[in-house]
C-alpha cells in the first residue's frame, strides 16, 4: 500500500513539474506498443460498431446542412460561398488503420500510413456524402484542408471520387506542404470565397486560436470560442487520436509505450468510493 502511494505521488509530483521523463518502473521494460496499442481496441469498436457513432456524425451534418442553409439565406457578399472541411475523421473514416494497429508491437508511422493512403479504403462519414453534394448543389464549393502529406495526393484524389464527394480536383485538395498549420490554406480559401463554415475532428482545424500546447489551453480556447461550435465549427468525433493526445504527453510523442500508458492514466478523475 505504501509503495503504491509513494509512486502515485512521485508520478503526480513529476507530471505537474511538466517533465515527461518518468521514473522507470519495474514493469517497465515488459511493456511495449503492442501493450499500449490494446488501448485502440474500445475507441476503435465504438467507431466501427456502435450506432451511436454512426448517429453522432449524422447529427453533425444534418447540423450543417441547417446552418449552411442559415448562412446562404442571409448571404449578400459578391463572393462565392465555401465550406471548409478536414478530411481524416471528418468526412471518410480511417478506423479500419486503427484496428489493423491493435496486436502489433509498432504505433502509427509515415511509411504504413502512405500504404493507408495509396490502398484508397477509407470510408465516408455517415452523412458526409449527401452533405457535400448538397453544398455543391447550391453552388458553394468545398475545400478539403487535410493535413495528409502532398506523398498521399494521389490515393487521397482516388479514394474522395469512389466515395463520391464533390469538387476533388487539385484547387479544392489542400495537403499539408511545408506546415501542418492550416491557417495558410484557410486564408487562401478566404480570399476568394465567404466560408459558411468549417468541419473537423481536430480544434486545429477550426482556427489557430487552438494551436496550444497543454490541455489547459485548450479548454481555455474552446471557452473562448464557445459560441461558434454548432454554428460555424462543426465537431466530428474522434476519440482515437488527435492534437489533444499529444498535449497529454507534454509533447513528447517520443516517450516510451510504458511512459504513455502512465501519462494517459494520470489524466484520468478517478471516483474513490468512502470506506
Amino acid at each position: 500500500m505504501f509503495f503504491t502511494n509513494f509512486r502515485t505521488v512521485m508520478l503526480s509530483t513529476v507530471l505537474l513539474a511538466g517533465s515527461v521523463s518518468l521514473p522507470a518502473l519495474a514493469h517497465d521494460s515488459d511493456y511495449n506498443t503492442k501493450d499500449l496499442n490494446e488501448q485502440l481496441v474500445m475507441s476503435t469498436l465504438w467507431m466501427q460498431a456502435s450506432a451511436e457513432y454512426k448517429a453522432m456524425s449524422y447529427q453533425a451534418f444534418n447540423l450543417a446542412k441547417m446552418q449552411f442553409d442559415h448562412y446562404l439565406d442571409k448571404h449578400k457578399g459578391n463572393k462565392k460561398v465555401a465550406v471548409v472541411v478536414d478530411a481524416d475523421e471528418t468526412v471518410i473514416d480511417n478506423s479500419d488503420y486503427q484496428a489493423w494497429l491493435i496486436g502489433k508491437d509498432f504505433g502509427y508511422s509515415s511509411k504504413t500510413w502512405s500504404k493507408w493512403m495509396a490502398a484508397a479504403d477509407a470510408k465516408a462519414m455517415p452523412g458526409a456524402t449527401d452533405f457535400l453534394n448538397y453544398v455543391a448543389s447550391k453552388g458553394a464549393e468545398v475545400f478539403y484542408v487535410t493535413n495528409r502529406k502532398i506523398v498521399g495526393l494521389e490515393g487521397t484524389r482516388k479514394n474522395l471520387k469512389a466515395l463520391g464527394f464533390p469538387n476533388v480536383d487539385d484547387k479544392h485538395l489542400m495537403l499539408r506542404t511545408d506546415t501542418s498549420n492550416k491557417e495558410p490554406r484557410r486564408d487562401a480559401v478566404a480570399k476568394n470565397y465567404d466560408i459558411a463554415l468549417f468541419m473537423g475532428d481536430n480544434l486545429n482545424d477550426f482556427s489557430n486560436d487552438f494551436r496550444t500546447k497543454s490541455l489547459a489551453e485548450s479548454d481555455a480556447a474552446v471557452e473562448k470560442n464557445k459560441a461558434l461550435f454548432g454554428t460555424r465549427f462543426i465537431v466530428l468525433p474522434n476519440p482515437a487520436y488527435g492534437d489533444w493526445e499529444g498535449k497529454v504527453y507534454n509533447g513528447n510523442w517520443g516517450a516510451t509505450a510504458a511512459e504513455k500508458d502512465r501519462m494517459r492514466k494520470s489524466k484520468l478523475h478517478v471516483w474513490h468510493p468512502a470506506k
